[in-house]
């Protein structure tokens, strides 16, 4: 049974940084080769947007507004997929979830319909 368990939402003030942290169980990105894990987000009143997707062939893609500022890892003997987030916006302000797409088709894309499992999601707030 697939799952995923995000944590490391927070409040930060403009500028500031956070790591969200997702944990992967009932597969793994290293065994499972097409497989993927992304990071999405949603702020009220807005439809749920990607961040950033990594696929198990290590190759990570990030939406352009975060790109210089997030950083995907996946940590394999955690099995767990990280984002580091610099230089927090206000415009950053979302709850953040992570999904997987598994088994997979071997592409990971940007775009939320393609994944089959989601995590609870954290919160991010970001203070002006």
């Amino acid at each position: 049974q697939v799952q995923l368990v995000e944590s490391g939402g927070g409040s930060v003030r403009s500028g500031g940084s956070l790591r969200l942290s997702c944990a992967v169980s009932g597969f793994s990105l290293l065994v499972n080769r097409n497989s993927c894990v992304g990071w999405f987000r949603q702020a009220p009143g807005k439809q749920r947007e990607a961040v950033a997707t990594i696929g198990s062939d290590g190759k990570v893609d990030y939406r352009d507004a975060v790109k210089g500022r997030f950083t995907l890892s996946y940590d394999s003997a955690k099995n767990t997929v990280g984002l580091q987030m610099n230089s927090l916006q206000p415009e950053d302000a979302a709850m953040y979830f992570c999904a997987a797409e598994y088994p997979g088709t071997g592409y990971c894309v940007l775009i939320a319909s393609y994944y089959d499992y989601w995590g609870q999601g954290t919160q991010v707030t970001v203070s002006s």
